[in-house]
């Protein structure tokens, strides 16, 4: 019985509990069969995330042609991890391939919103603008109100849409479950806390930099 943990900490307690014992001389002890892939994987995924993160990071700048604003985009992702670890640990899963490629799946999906709140943002911003109502910080203020309640209700609809997706797999049984879960998992607890976070903190971050931009003017 797993109790929703994998290989990885099992073997963990295995080594704990044969730390003690005396090993003859000229013999070893190794860790093989399907620990010692999932070793090897996680040496490759040490490549494998950055790349995807700097992968992200470069179709961003090209789509926002700003430093600044690929930066604010991708602040989602910490927002959405916060959830992930908190249902991780909730669970009691361990970190395994599985739940980095849920992890991945994440990044990419909270890049997605981030760069369509910036879009709204950006439109209030230039409507207000282009009305003339761009006068003070209290115009500006009321402008990035407008492009964040206009973006509620597309946030929540997809919320709602890839929570009725993971959450049966959260239920599932038989061949291949556990390895589901595990990938669910992280996309569920992170939807959840990024719907949240970038609904209440990225307007403000976004108030930030275009107030300094503002006072500046």
């Amino acid at each position: 019985d797993f109790s929703g943990r994998d290989i990885g900490g099992y073997v963990d307690e295995a080594r704990k509990k044969v730390a003690s014992l005396a090993i003859p001389p000229g013999y070893r002890l190794e860790w093989s069969g399907e620990y010692e892939y999932l070793v090897k994987t996680e040496q490759r995924l040490t490549v494998v995330i950055p790349l995807t993160l700097l992968i992200i990071f470069v179709l961003i700048f090209l789509n926002t042609r700003s430093v600044t604003k690929t930066v604010i985009v991708l602040l989602a992702v910490p927002f959405s991890l916060v959830g992930s670890f908190w249902l991780l640990y909730i669970l009691g899963y361990n970190m395994s391939i599985a739940v980095w490629v849920g992890i991945i799946a994440l990044a990419g999906l909270d890049a997605e919103t981030g760069v369509v709140m910036l879009l709204y943002l950006d439109l209030a911003h230039e409507q207000w603008k282009r009305e003339g109502m761009l006068t003070s910080i209290a115009g500006l203020k009321d402008a990035i109100m407008h492009g964040a309640v206009k973006r509620i209700r597309p946030k929540m609809m997809t919320v709602c849409v890839i929570l009725a997706g993971l959450l049966p797999i959260m239920f599932s049984h038989g061949s291949g479950a556990d390895v589901m879960k595990r990938i669910a998992a992280p996309m569920i607890g992170g939807v959840v806390t990024s719907s949240i976070l970038e609904l209440i903190v990225y307007p403000a971050i976004y108030m930030l930099w275009r107030g300094r931009e503002f006072r500046r003017r």
